[in-house]
């Protein structure tokens, strides 16, 4: 009996392109960590830490579990590095070439702050109000360099030698109420994020002016900086409002009693 050849159908020319496409190419040892900490630092952003596991970072990085503990040992060493690298990236976006009005400076870095906040919105919930159970020690310790970077970027706007005790206050306060600000507008989204950095802004202007009547080296610093300022900038916007406190029925009497000695 004559034997039967198994009939073969023809490739198709995907079948025959994919063929011929050069093989995957195999990420070396530092590529593979990288890519393991983007991933998870994007579960993270988006999701509670407790709520990530580590059959979730392997899924969304195309490898194993196995191969995740070995670059890591555990999910707590991955939240960490990842969370370094976002503290990095944050503090980054504080970074801003001391050129042009102070106010319109410190608007385009609460901008790129703000953006930073609704990418990665449920990470930064989850960790500034301490409900992760996740984060020890270490990220602790991350949050508190961004905060010192922050403050540092603000202090080398004002330009002052030896900044004052108060004056760091100030700013330290300011940056924990943008802080606090920020995990309300993420839980309730009800003014647009542009009203939100404006007002901010403002309210770091109206703390270094209070600042100010009791430094004079602070005062005689923001003489050039409010003369740098446009007529349209936060400064003036802010400076307009309270004037016109002063046409509320009652408080402008009310505003003006206070003021006289």
């Amino acid at each position: 009996m004559a034997s039967r050849t198994p009939s073969v159908a023809p490739r198709s020319e995907d079948q025959q392109s994919g063929a011929e496409r050069a093989p995957r190419r195999r990420l070396s040892v530092d590529e593979r960590r990288e890519q393991l900490i983007a991933v998870a630092l994007e579960l993270f952003s988006n999701h509670a830490p407790e709520d990530v596991s580590i059959d979730d970072i392997a899924a969304a990085a195309g490898a194993s579990r196995p191969l995740v503990y070995h670059y890591f040992p555990g999910k707590q060493a991955l939240y960490e590095e990842s969370l370094r690298r976002a503290g990095e990236e944050l503090s980054g976006r504080f970074e801003e070439p001391a050129e042009g009005p102070l106010s319109e400076r410190l608007l385009r870095v609460m901008g790129r702050y703000l953006d930073f906040v609704q990418s990665h919105a449920a990470g930064f919930t989850a960790l500034l109000r301490g409900g992760s159970v996740v984060a020890g020690p270490n990220a602790g310790a991350v949050i508190d360099q961004v905060r010192l970077a922050a403050a540092e970027q603000i202090l080398h706007h004002l330009d002052l030698p030896e900044p004052s005790p108060a004056l760091r206050r100030t700013v330290r306060a300011w940056i924990a109420n943008a802080e606090i600000s920020s995990l309300d507008w993420l839980a309730d989204r009800s003014v647009p994020a542009e009203e939100l950095q404006l007002q901010l802004v403002q309210e770091l202007v109206a703390a270094l002016a209070v600042t100010a009547s009791r430094e004079p080296a602070l005062a005689a610093q923001l003489t050039g900086f409010f003369a740098a300022e446009n007529p349209d900038g936060p400064s003036a916007l802010l400076l307009r409002d309270l004037m016109g406190l002063l046409h509320t029925p009652g408080l402008g009497d009310s505003l003006l009693r206070l003021a006289t000695p």
